[in-house]
């Protein structure tokens, strides 16, 4: 009994943390982007970290990279859940590609416009167009680009064919892919499907009786080593249905 309490008070502890960092962060976004871009991306991915010690989830980083890992890189991932959204930013330091409808979110859409985020209308080819622009620009800026290549949050499996934009970019910039396999242990309680919304999600996550979450890092893939995006998609799409089968299957 005393031990359930005290496990309640852990986590009404996390709760309050992420209320009050939330409303630190959503205070911040007012203020002009020209005092805020260098720092308040370090203070989201602080926030990420707070939002996953609120929902419970135990989030590994699991190296199985043989070789040092570039500082300057696009990092890649499947996308079977919401929680990417929160451990991709928080493990890694990136501007990450998200469709534009998150821009009008409540609250989240500020943070995600502060932080810098990329945006795309997926259904648009104008917009992956500009898109690709922009990721090339933040590259050669020297900022490293987070992306999923299935094209959006797809399910528990992997869903081919991979988008090519992910490879264009990497090919145009000369820029590494680090590619990390993402494994949540329930998986049916972290899968997002199509009928659920955001909030429903996140609460399923919350009272998952198992809440690992296992991120699979790799060697980073150099493009410089592929003739073509189309070389470079097909050798990374193979990679990731290897990983399946060998943790999901």
């Amino acid at each position: 009994m005393f031990i359930t309490i005290f496990i309640w008070l852990i986590r009404m502890v996390a709760w309050l943390d992420l209320i009050l960092a939330t409303a630190l962060l959503y205070g911040l976004t007012f203020l002009p982007e020209k005092f805020t871009w260098q720092w308040y991306p370090r203070l989201f991915r602080m926030w990420c970290l707070i939002f996953i010690r609120a929902l419970g989830v135990r989030l590994k980083l699991i190296q199985k990279n043989q070789h040092s890992l570039p500082k300057h890189y696009i990092v890649i991932g499947n996308h079977p859940s919401v929680l990417e959204d929160l451990a991709m930013p928080a493990l890694f330091d990136a501007r990450f590609l998200a469709k534009e409808q998150i821009k009008d979110w409540w609250f989240l859409g500020r943070l995600s416009v502060a932080t810098r985020t990329l945006y795309v209308k997926r259904e648009s080819k104008e917009s992956r167009k500009q898109a690709r622009i922009a990721l090339i620009r933040a590259l050669q800026a020297g900022d490293n680009v987070g992306l999923y290549p299935e094209g959006g949050c797809k399910g528990r499996r992997i869903f081919i064919p991979f988008q090519y934009g992910t490879f264009d970019v990497a090919m145009k910039t000369g820029t590494p892919i680090i590619p990390v396999f993402l494994y949540y242990e329930a998986q049916e309680d972290f899968e997002w499907g199509e009928t659920e919304t955001l909030l429903h999600k996140l609460w399923k996550i919350a009272v998952s009786q198992n809440k690992t979450a296992n991120y699979y890092v790799f060697d980073a893939i150099d493009p410089a080593k592929f003739e073509s995006k189309e070389a470079l998609c097909h050798h990374v799409q193979n990679l990731y249905l290897q990983w399946q089968a060998k943790y999901l299957e």
